[in-house]
Order: structure tokens, then C-alpha cells, then sequence
């Protein structure tokens, strides 16, 4: 692979600074970067770096340009553009159109020729697969289920019956889609009786799916998964859950039955959301949170075993909480003075 500054400045719609002639083979960080290199800089306190940096050329933004001597990039976000030309330099295998030999497809499926099937796939009844997908060896597509174009299933997904799925998604290896959601009803001492889970799972288009995250089916009606979601590794999305676009979970975070999570939210690590509750656009729950109640208010929330409350408030109250034992002393010792 081997790419020039010019070629690479037109595809990120940047200004070069220095020779645009220069041929880059490589995508590295300021720091690991050699002489064939592009790097980036993004985080301020890497800045430091570039006094050493032995790339060929650096992405930078133009506030930064001015203290770097060298080839570089000038982009208005530095971070982004390197996200757009990591493609560029992606080694992944490319799998060509075409059905392994042990694939197993059923006669009623409707798989587009352009289609890749690795070994031992299994597609079942009524199936539809759209034009230029992949889906890797040991993966199983369940009766009914839609696929639609340009998609990624990697190896060892299992995808149940009647989820639909948009188009330019990406399922990475051990996700569950439409498993049974944990529904259940009380018997008493005579233990419990299961509800059969009827709906299925409606999925989005560019949509990316974690390592063994699960998304379950639908009780009644469907479990609906917007267009540009992200969900990051072990990520688990409940029966009837409802997650709107452009949000992002990180890996442990979970949503309990019929929550319904709103447009451009963030769940960071083993942030939860109990059952039923309702997020609106725009919120921000930080690591280990639990959300317990709605929220109607755009904004970052915390609680980590607290009341939940904005995190600004949050932080104040997390440093008064190493302060309650000092607290707690010094008003024992004015109660004791009052009685002396």
C-alpha cells in the first residue's frame, strides 16, 4: 500500500503543508511512527511528541500546524480524519463473491449471487441475503430472517428467526441476535412459566455489533435497534428495548426490558438502565452508572451507587464523600463540647 500526501490530502479534503509528492505506506502513532509513516494528533497532551516524531507526515489541525516543521496535513478534526484514512491501510482479508462447498442454504432462501457464504454457514427457510455481503464460517441465519446489502456477519454469530437487518452492518463473532428475551411469569412454589417471545429484531443501517453482545427478541412487539448505532463488546439489549440513532454503548453497558434509549446517547462501561425506563436524546450516562428513573433533560449523568444528578454534581458530591468520616468526627466533637 502505498499512498501520496496529495492523494491522501484530496480524500480528506485537507491543505498540505510541505512536499505533496511524498508517498505514504504505512499509519502509525506519533510516537511508533517511522519514515514511511502518517501519523496524527489529536489528544493535546501528545503534543510533546512531535518534536521527535519520525513520521513522514502528521494529520494535524491548525492550530497545531504552526510548531511543526514537517510534511504534514491540515484538517479542521484531526481525530476524524485519521478515522477516515485508517480504511486506507486496513490489512483485513477481502472475501470474494461465492459459496464454500459445506455452506448450507435452503431452497426457499433468496441469496444474492455477489454474496460470500464461508465454510459450514447455515441459512435457513425464507431467508434473504442482499448484494455484497460476507458472512463468515459457522454462522447461522435463522428462518425469515433479511440481511441487506454490503453487510459483515463474522465468523460464529447466530442469528435467529425474523430479524431484519439494514444494510452496511457489521456483526462480529459470537453476537446473538434474537435470542428469547427473560420473560417470565411467577408460579409460585411451582417455579415459573415461560413467555414465548414473539416478536423479533429490527436493525438499522450502519450498525455495528461487538463480540458476544446480545440482542434479544421482543416479547410482544419487536426490539428495534436505529440506523448508526454502535455497540461495543458485551453489550446486552433486552426484549422490547428501543435504541435510537447515532447512539453509542460501551462494552459491559445493558438496558433492561421495553427501555427505550433516545437519539445520540452514550452509555459508557457498565452503564445500565432499568426496565422501562426512557432517555431522551442527547444524554450521557458515565461508566457504572445506574439509571433507574427517567431522564427528560439533555446532559452527562453519574451516580455509581448514588442518587443520579448531573455529573458536575456528581463530582462535587464523590469528593464530599471521602470527606464524610472527618465531617462525621469533627461533629462529635462540637456535639461532646456542647454537653461539657
Amino acid at each position: 500500500m502505498s499512498y501520496s500526501l496529495q492523494e491522501i490530502a484530496l480524500f480528506l479534503d485537507a491543505k498540505v503543508q510541505g512536499d505533496d509528492l511524498i508517498r505514504v505506506t504505512g499509519l502509525a502513532t506519533l510516537q511508533s511512527a517511522g519514515s514511511g509513516d502518517l501519523a496524527f494528533l489529536s489528544n493535546p497532551k501528545y503534543a510533546k511528541q512531535l518534536n521527535n516524531c519520525k513520521a513522514l507526515a502528521v494529520i494535524l489541525e491548525s492550530s497545531q500546524a504552526g510548531d511543526f516543521n514537517g510534511n504534514c496535513l491540515i484538517v479542521d478534526d484531526a481525530y476524524l480524519s485519521y478515522a477516515k484514512i485508517s480504511s486506507w491501510f486496513d490489512s483485513a482479508p477481502v472475501e470474494t463473491s461465492g459459496f464454500h462447498p459445506s455452506a448450507s442454504v435452503d431452497a426457499t432462501a433468496k441469496v444474492d449471487c455477489t454474496v460470500f457464504l464461508g465454510p459450514n454457514v447455515v441459512i435457513e427457510a425464507e431467508v434473504c441475503i442482499g448484494a455484497g455481503s460476507v458472512i463468515q464460517a459457522n454462522t447461522v441465519i435463522g428462518s425469515r430472517s433479511i440481511i441487506g446489502e454490503n453487510c459483515k456477519i463474522a465468523a460464529n454469530v447466530s442469528i435467529y428467526h425474523d430479524v431484519r437487518i439494514g444494510s452496511r452492518v457489521t456483526v462480529h463473532s459470537g453476537a446473538v441476535i434474537g435470542a428469547d428475551g427473560f420473560g417470565f411469569a411467577s408460579k409460585g412454589q411451582q417455579g415459573w412459566q415461560k413467555i414465548s417471545q414473539i416478536g423479533g429484531v429490527v436493525i438499522g443501517d450502519d450498525v455495528e455489533i461487538g463480540a458476544c453482545t446480545t440482542v434479544d427478541r421482543g416479547a410482544l412487539n419487536d426490539t428495534l435497534i436505529g440506523n448508526s448505532v454502535i455497540l461495543d463488546n458485551h453489550v446486552q439489549i433486552a426484549h422490547n428495548a428501543i435504541i435510537g440513532d447515532n447512539t453509542a454503548m460501551a462494552a459491559y453497558a445493558g438496558v433492561a426490558g421495553s427501555t427505550t434509549v433516545g437519539k445520540n446517547c452514550v452509555l459508557a462501561a457498565a452503564a445500565h438502565v432499568v426496565g422501562h425506563a426512557s432517555l431522551c436524546d442527547n444524554v450521557q450516562v458515565m461508566a457504572h452508572s445506574l439509571v433507574f428513573k427517567d431522564i427528560n433533560k439533555p446532559g452527562s449523568y453519574s451516580n455509581a451507587a448514588m442518587p443520579i444528578m448531573t455529573t458536575s454534581e456528581w463530582s462535587k458530591n464523590s469528593v464530599r464523600m471521602g470527606q464524610l468520616n472527618k465531617m462525621a468526627q469533627r461533629l462529635k466533637k462540637i456535639e461532646k463540647n456542647n454537653k461539657d
